[in-house]
């Protein structure tokens, strides 16, 4: 189902799929009616298939505000934004986030591979912290991974010192 609205009247459109065997089309849009009962915020009442639309609204909002929250809360200090969402509006007027994101800085520090190895740690937690990461969310963990792997080789490179008599020393035994 599509909602879509223009100031402060909302359109219900119903996607119809068909089989292009049986018509010969793809899909098609059709308007859902709108009773001045089934659609009035003043009456409060609302036709069934209103009442499940916003029944899942209400849930993909909650699910969205969960996901991005979880995303904030792991990320810590390195959240650069709080989180920023994408709203639909319900058949109840209401908005309903569908969408989101949390910004977090992923860059690495500068000539400290101990901080950036720590960096990266919390990268990976903040993306990986919702019950269900997303794609993108899969993507950046991997990023902070290869990140952290970079780091380490950076540590152990800088462990090695040379000797007096110019052998190197490996100090990480």
């Amino acid at each position: 189902m599509l909602v879509t609205a223009s100031s402060n009247q909302t359109s219900l459109y119903r996607l119809t799929a068909r089989s292009p065997a049986a018509t010969g089309e793809a899909a098609s849009v059709e308007p859902i009616p709108q009773t001045a009962k089934s659609g009035s915020a003043q009456s409060g009442q609302y036709s069934p298939e209103q009442l499940s639309q916003i029944a899942e609204l209400k849930a993909r909002d909650q699910e969205v505000r969960a996901h991005e929250q979880a995303h904030l809360s792991a990320a810590g200090g390195i959240a650069v934004s709080g989180a920023r969402f994408t709203f639909v509006t319900g058949p109840d007027g209401q908005r309903y986030a569908t969408g989101g994101e949390v910004n977090i800085d992923v860059s690495e520090v500068a000539g400290d591979p101990e901080a950036t190895l720590r960096k990266a740690d919390t990268i990976r937690r903040a993306a990986l912290a919702p019950a269900s990461p997303s794609g993108p969310d899969q993507s950046i963990a991997a990023k902070a991974a290869a990140m952290a792997n970079k780091a380490r080789g950076e540590l152990l490179n800088s462990q090695k010192q040379p000797s007096r008599n110019g052998e190197l020393i490996d100090l990480t035994a």
